[in-house]
């Protein structure tokens, strides 16, 4: 809605930038009517509001009510359809047996004129039925009257809004359900959004991760580390008991591994199992204890 009030304007103009002249004076006002809803659209957005913003608003709310009308034929409901049909209908017969004996014994000419008459006679009747039945009576219209009151009152509106709670809702239990076998769909709906959230947080520490300068660079190669190819090992590997064991399998220099844990310890807050800072003390570590490192 927010980038439909956007360019609606603009479209409009240019849909409607030929008029004929009889159809100038509707197509002012038809523009005048949405200039107005957009405004007081855009101006309702602001984050805070003052004496005068309030005043543009409630302009804009009046300029839209008093053109309003130019759009009451399209807002015709299907009952008022059927009626306007129902009695097109009976006036068209009505007609045709008051007329028959008429049209029989006059010109060529007649009948024409006669028919005529007949359309423009329905059209008006269905016309007057249109105006009689449609209206702008629904309760959207109606909340714009509001709205200078309620700011006055409860600050920016904008905090009641209701948006971001929709798009949760979207997001989070329809996509679900919809994805489910739609039997104790409750229980697929949180399992599938519990797989999504953790996922999703995988992905952010990966691209943490990615963008830290603490990487150990394969076979001891130097220059920019953060770019260099990177492997993780997420499981129990083969043949592989001690961290010594785990450079050889990985192929990166024991050295280089050996330093780069020093530098860990140093910068690692002390918890419950520190690791040790001595070189022979981590050769003899158990490599169960790295398989989640990165390297």
């Amino acid at each position: 809605m927010h980038n439909l009030s956007r360019c609606i304007s603009a479209v409009l103009a240019s849909a409607l930038q030929s008029p004929d002249s009889s159809q100038h004076h509707d197509f002012q006002i038809a523009l005048q009517c949405v200039s107005a809803l957009v405004d007081f659209s855009l101006m309702a957005q602001y984050r805070s509001h003052t004496p005068d913003t309030l005043s543009y608003l409630e302009r804009y709310r009046l300029t839209f009510h008093q053109k309003k009308e130019i759009f009451l034929e399209f807002r015709t409901s299907k009952d008022t359809s059927a009626e306007a049909n129902s009695q097109d209908r009976e006036l068209r017969e009505l007609i045709a047996n008051e007329c028959a004996p008429e049209i029989r014994r006059a010109s060529v000419a007649k009948p024409c004129r006669q028919a005529d008459r007949e359309i423009l006679q329905r059209v008006n009747q269905r016309a007057d039925l249109i105006r009689r039945e449609n209206h702008f009576n629904f309760i959207k219209t109606n909340y714009h009257s509001h709205f200078s009151s309620h700011v006055r009152r409860f600050g920016s509106i904008s905090m009641y809004s209701t948006e971001i709670g929709e798009l949760a809702h979207e997001d989070q239990i329809k996509e679900g359900y919809r994805r489910s076998n739609k039997n104790a769909a409750a229980r697929q709906i949180l399992s599938h959004y519990g797989c999504q959230h953790a996922l999703g947080m995988r992905l952010q520490t990966l691209d943490f991760l990615l963008k830290t300068e603490n990487v150990v660079a394969i076979g001891g190669t130097g220059g920019d580390t953060a770019a260099a190819p990177r492997r993780i090992l997420k499981g129990r590997m083969k043949n592989v008991s001690t961290l010594p064991e785990l450079c050889r399998t990985c192929n990166i220099d024991y050295g280089d591994i050996i330093e780069e844990m020093l530098r860990f310890t140093k910068h690692t807050v002390a918890d419950d199992h520190p690791l040790s800072s001595d070189h022979t003390e981590l050769g003899l570590l158990s490599a169960e204890q790295f398989t989640h490192l990165e390297i």
